[in-house]
């Protein structure tokens, strides 16, 4: 609790025991005898204003400005109503307990928004570079691309890089959400924002500050409230439209009731105030934004940065989740599994062409070749460079190279049907790499991929949570597609898909969709960016993904455990359920109360209990969202 909070907290209850006095004084003893006019007015009116003054002043200024119907114009109108018919101490009590209500409002909101601002700890205060033999502090921003860094043990990591010297093990919880350490030795990739440990670690960096981790997590935060929820937009409208209906509706129950009904115009008008004090929506307006900031908090501190409270909503309606397979599913980790020759043709002499063939590539298969071949006591890096030529990488087929003369294509079966040469079908689980010289088949390579270990636990979770469907998509071959797939027991898999396949294959799944319900990609590579837009809500691996993917992502995973996306549905469907309890819970007391206050059963306490207790229970349980472990 903030000095402004504790502040208002004392002037609530000074104001709340001087009523109580009044109370006592006018209703007990000798002092009963001043329970009378004018006495009684102006004994109420001092604490009326102690607590209605700003209410007052609110409402005076809006008006000022063109904003005149809203919760403090119908607090104003009511009071002074209930005040011109001689219910004085209700009076205070609604202003008394309106201002209650406003105090669990600015609490709950400083709670939920510090759980989010805790985020902008991890934001470094300066980096240690080496100058001149010496370490200077300078801002994280003045760093350049390849600068050395030295973090010392306690000290957060202020950029993306890699590490040069030292190893050490470094906290990553306020990231990821993960509480055990990450052990970092030298050649390590290492994100900003972590916390070093006991070692000193010199880090070359490797992006600038304004595109490293911690810059783009901050900046997700921050504009995470400008993305609003359907819901969360419909209750801000239907405020806005809702309360000088209401203004209107109380003038005509003041009019009407003692038209229609035989009742004292006295009574008319204590109905039209009970009527207003109802009818304010404060429980909506206030507890429905809570839940979606109190959702999006507990998921950052859970390592899940969620753009917007539009995207919750949406993880909460998800039906159908497709999964990339590389990096997403699996480690990404390739290795080569069996070395097939054709012919003649020895092992090592085909490891050789493939290694030749894949000598630029960046690809993850190409590194698991070089390093094959580097394992069997040859250097990939000697390979002659001066004598490859018209290398030629088409995505989802393969390479082609020109090595003295000779040319060599490394691929799949698209790319040997292409260059017109005959292979043989290769039945085996994992990615197979054909291999042909001059149109001559040369043998095929089979690459492996190591299946992440909590891939299929995250299955399993994501059709607890209400799943129906889990879909992969992946370039790989049919056998080694559907392999992965059995083990993890993922419901539909589509194999043989280029790039721009997986878009097609999303907008078919898409088409398939109901209205209500939603389909969600999870993808981490640059060539998932188009999919990750494409879908209802796209999921972004941020700890090894690309930037291209986190940029067109909804909701970004700080690490790379699949496991959060069942947590991000759960977490959906928790802040979903929250506020439809909130809205249900208000609108059945208000509505039950307002019809009894046009048969003139209800007094103004049940009404503050329906404007300002409803309100406060909704808030508390929309705090339920802070508590989120």
């Amino acid at each position: 609790m903030d000095e402004k909070q504790k502040k208002q907290l004392r002037w609530i209850c000074l104001t709340g025991a001087l009523y109580a006095l009044i109370l006592i004084i006018l209703h007990i003893g000798p002092g009963a005898s001043l329970n009378v006019f004018p006495v009684n007015f102006l004994l109420f009116l001092i604490p009326y204003c102690m607590v209605g003054w700003k209410v007052i002043r609110k409402s005076i200024i809006n008006i000022s400005h063109g904003q005149v119907f809203d919760e403090n114009f119908l607090m104003m109108v009511a009071t002074f109503g209930a005040l011109a018919i001689g219910e004085y101490s209700e009076a205070v009590a609604v202003m008394l307990f309106y201002q209650v209500g406003e105090f669990f409002e600015d609490f709950a909101v400083g709670r939920s928004r510090r759980s989010i601002t805790q985020l902008m700890d991890i934001a470094p205060e300066y980096a240690n570079v080496e100058r001149d033999g010496k370490l200077t502090q300078i801002d994280p921003e003045e760093v350049k691309v390849g600068d050395i860094f030295v973090v010392r043990p306690g000290e957060r990591v202020p950029l993306d890089g890699v590490v040069t010297e030292g190893s050490s093990m470094l906290d990553t919880a306020a990231l990821t959400g993960e509480s055990v350490p990450r052990s970092v030795h030298t050649g390590d990739e290492v994100i900003s924002g972590c916390v070093n440990g006991d070692g000193v670690l010199k880090i070359r960096a490797e992006k600038a500050y304004e595109d490293s981790t911690v810059s783009r997590v901050l900046d997700l935060v921050e504009n995470a409230s400008d993305r609003k929820a359907r819901t969360e937009n419909f209750v801000t409208r239907f405020a806005r439209y809702y309360t000088p209906v209401v203004v209107f509706a109380a003038v005509a129950v003041a009019i009407l009731l003692p038209l229609l009904t035989g009742v004292s115009w006295q009574q008319g008008l204590k109905s039209a105030c009970i009527f207003l004090v109802v009818s304010c929506p404060c429980a909506f307006v206030l507890s429905v934004p809570l839940t979606f900031f109190g959702g999006i908090g507990a998921a950052s501190h859970m390592g899940i940065l969620i753009k917007g409270s539009n995207y919750l909503e949406a993880a909460a309606k998800l039906k159908t989740v497709v999964f990339d397979k590389t990096g997403t599913l699996t480690r990404g980790e390739f290795s080569v599994t069996q070395i097939l020759p054709a012919g003649e043709v020895s092992k090592e002499e085909l490891l050789k062409k493939a290694a030749c063939a894949e000598h630029y590539s960046t690809h993850p298969v190409a590194d698991s070749i070089r390093r094959a071949y580097a394992q069997t006591g040859n250097d990939p890096a000697a390979v002659d460079a001066s004598e490859i030529s018209e290398n030629t990488e088409t995505a989802g087929h393969g390479v082609s190279v020109v090595v003295n003369g000779q040319k060599i294509c490394a691929g799949n079966r698209k790319l040997m049907d292409a260059e017109g040469v005959a292979v043989p079908p290769v039945e085996t689980a994992g990615t197979v790499v054909y291999v042909s010289e001059e149109g001559k088949y040369l043998g095929a390579i089979v690459i492996s991929d190591i299946v992440k270990p909590e891939a299929k636990e995250a299955i399993r979770e994501l059709h607890e949570a209400g799943v129906a469907k889990t879909v992969m998509l992946t370039g790989d071959r049919k056998a080694s597609g559907e392999a992965v797939a059995e083990e993890l027991g993922i419901d539909e898999v589509y194999t043989d898909l280029l790039p721009a396949d997986k878009v097609g294959k999303v907008e078919e799944l898409l088409s398939k969709e109901d209205k209500k319900s939603r389909l969600a990609f999870v993808g981490d590579g640059i060539n998932d960016a188009p999919v990750i837009t494409r879908a209802d809500v796209g999921f972004a691996m941020g700890s090894m993904g690309s930037d291209a993917a986190i940029e067109a992502a909804d909701i970004v995973l700080m690490d790379d455990n699949t496991r959060k996306v069942s947590k991000t549905v759960w977490l959906a469907r928790r802040t979903m359920r929250i506020v439809y309890e909130n809205i249900t819970f208000a609108l059945v007391v208000k509505i039950a109360v307002m019809v009894m206050s046009l048969f003139a059963v209800a007094n103004m306490w049940e009404a503050v209990f329906a404007d300002v207790g409803v309100s406060v229970i909704c808030i508390l349980n929309a705090m339920r969202m802070l508590r989120v472990k």
